[in-house]
């Protein structure tokens, strides 16, 4: 017969490991949600073109100040449209980035576990 060790509250601790585990669960959730609501905005070209998209990388809106139409330089039109959206894309990054550390901050997770 083999000697039966007592649990010392492990299961007590696993109890509110999984509970902080699911709340967190619950609030990474909800970051997500309130991030991907968001709406971040950058412009370019000194305010030529502002590009405003939502956390889910999604283009809601692109104004362009009417002076910076050139019909014969169209290429440049279109870079400033190109950097406004990757500027404001990458706020939306960072944000998520930040708020998902802030989220996992409490689990002293092991470096590059995911979050």
């Amino acid at each position: 017969m083999k000697a039966r060790i007592p649990n010392q509250g492990g299961g007590n601790s696993q109890a509110a490991m999984m509970k902080k585990l699911q709340d967190m669960q619950a609030e990474m959730a909800r970051t997500q949600a309130e991030v991907e609501e968001a709406e971040y905005s950058a412009s370019a070209g000194g305010g030529a073109v502002e590009v405003k998209v939502n956390g889910k990388h999604e283009v809601l809106a692109v104004n362009i100040q009417p002076d910076v139409v050139d019909p014969d330089d169209v290429e440049i039109l279109s870079d400033m449209i190109i950097a406004a959206t990757n500027e404001a894309i990458r706020k939306a990054i960072d944000t998520m980035e930040q708020k998902m550390g802030n989220v996992t901050s409490g689990l002293n997770l092991p470096a590059g576990f995911g979050f």
